[in-house]
């Protein structure tokens, strides 16, 4: 199989390789609504025990994981509080409030990514009938590819055990953070009531994402995906390669994290750009001027990148973008975004 041309956009592109393909053709299959799929059983406990929970449910994406989750633990009239740059406040279309009724409440971020306890406590409303019933405190590993530390978690969900909230992890880059903190997967899982894996980002599934929870939750949350159109029939293709990603994607994520390193500091020894790894993440500064172009002149090359996000820092206006890496990308795909970047005519020293 011919590898794609470069594409740093997101780990999202990957394409499953010829062994994750030969898992998805031979895999048992069944109907996976009455309960027959082996292989997405398989999947589920596999996912579960990972993350130090009772049971699992496949789901179709990251998406439907968090917003299963938020349905299952929210009535109508409560609220989640959530980081304001995390997915389930900014990516996810407003699901719980559109759906569930539910309340999102974003509070700030810091520079790593982190929420502060003094925030937390803060937003918590007290019992009174003016105010919607907080509930649910969701975070996220990694933020923008950067790791929460397990000690910080346990700081933020001890406080909301105290107060009485339920906590949920959109743990879509879980396994980028457990391997650059050294920390067991279970640790941060156990953290958690809930918490949401997804299979199709740098573990290289083609879709899918794992829910994961108690038994009650999960039976809850099976309902909810049933109502939100997520019942699949002979879905053990699927939950095959989240199976294989599982078992043989984890540990190259490292790889992924070198590579990243390597590039960010490839890209500071070009003039005209600023950059900084986190996990499979690089962060470049342009010019903003410099920087629009910059997606088109890459792609007469064959490399593709996403749009610059506009930021300002003092009176200097300069464009950032996100390059991630993943399995399609490897040191020479590296190499030639580095070259072609240092030929580009619109580059300027910032």
């Amino acid at each position: 199989m011919n590898r794609p041309d470069p594409d740093f956009r997101s780990d999202t592109v990957t394409r499953p390789s010829a062994a994750m393909r030969a898992a998805m053709a031979e895999a048992e299959v069944g109907d996976d609504v009455y309960g027959e799929d082996a292989t997405v059983q398989a999947l589920e406990e596999q996912a579960a025990d990972r993350l130090g929970q009772e049971a699992g449910l496949f789901v179709a994406s990251g998406t439907q994981s968090n917003l299963c989750a938020l349905l299952t633990h929210l009535a109508r009239g409560d609220e989640v509080l959530s980081g304001e740059s995390y997915h389930i406040v900014r990516y996810e279309g407003g699901g719980a409030s559109v759906l569930g009724g539910a309340l999102i409440t974003p509070l700030p971020v810091d520079s790593c990514g982190g929420l502060a306890v003094g925030d937390i406590q803060a937003a918590i409303k007290p019992p009174d009938s003016h105010f919607a019933r907080t509930r649910l405190l969701s975070l996220e590993n990694t933020v923008h590819g950067v790791a929460q530390p397990l000690a910080r978690l346990q700081a933020l969900t001890g406080l909301a055990r105290q107060a009485g909230l339920a906590c949920h992890l959109d743990g879509a880059r879980l396994m980028n953070a457990v391997l650059e903190t050294g920390d067991e997967a279970a640790k941060f899982g156990q953290l958690f009531d809930s918490v949401s894996l997804c299979l199709s980002k740098g573990l290289g599934a083609p879709a899918g994402s794992v829910l994961t929870g108690s038994k009650p939750f999960i039976a809850a949350a099976r309902r909810w995906r049933k109502m939100l159109g997520g019942g699949m029939r002979q879905s053990g293709i699927l939950a095959a390669a989240g199976l294989y990603a599982l078992e043989h994607h984890c540990q190259r994520l490292a790889d992924d994290h070198k590579q990243a390193s390597q590039l960010a500091a490839a890209l500071n020894q070009t003039g005209g750009v600023r950059a900084e790894a986190a996990t499979n993440m690089v962060f470049a500064m342009l010019d903003w001027q410099a920087a629009m172009g910059l997606p088109d002149w890459l792609a007469k090359q064959n490399i593709r990148i996403s749009a610059p996000q506009k930021i300002q820092q003092g009176e200097a206006v300069l464009g950032r973008f996100r390059l991630v890496l993943h399995l399609d990308l490897d040191s020479r795909a590296s190499s030639r975004l580095v070259e072609e970047i240092a030929r580009y005519p619109g580059l300027q020293d910032i």
